[in-house]
């Protein structure tokens, strides 16, 4: 897998929050529910993506998270970054120190076209993009299909 678990459930997380798009706060525990996702995991990376500026949250009895203007505008380029880092955009496939043009790993050549296509379609589609398919094509965001758009 190319992208961290972490990564894909924030992913899912703000693809819910998205697909919501009300403006309210939304439990985590509501969240890790629907998702099938573990409360503290959950708990964990939401606060990732807080400090990173694409969510809000709010403590409290009718707390929770929902996103940020920021994260409303925000690509799936903003959150694998933000939850990931630049490695998967900067880094040898194989894991290699050192690998480049110089000194290539076996899957350099092809690993910098196919990283190019990758990076390029998360700085291309929103949040809400995806979300708007979703509800329009009936995605799920979980194995068991829980989640309604």
């Amino acid at each position: 897998m190319l992208l961290s678990k972490s990564c894909v459930y924030g992913l899912r997380a703000a693809l819910y929050l998205a697909a919501k798009n009300d403006g309210e706060y939304h439990s985590l525990r509501e969240m890790s529910e629907e998702l099938n996702i573990s409360f503290h995991f959950l708990t964990k990376i939401l606060q990732q993506l807080t400090s990173d500026g694409l969510m809000e949250s709010y403590k409290g009895p009718n707390g929770g998270v929902k996103l940020s203007e920021k994260g409303k505008k925000a690509t799936l380029f903003d959150m694998v970054i933000a939850i990931d880092g630049p490695g998967l955009f900067t880094q040898c496939a194989l894991g290699l120190p050192g690998c480049g043009s110089q000194e290539p790993c076996p899957l350099h050549e092809s690993w910098i076209d196919t990283r190019a296509s990758i990076e390029n379609m998360l700085r291309r589609t929103t949040l809400i993009k995806i979300a708007e398919e979703g509800k329009a094509k009936h995605f799920r965001l979980t194995a068991e299909g829980k989640f309604s758009w």
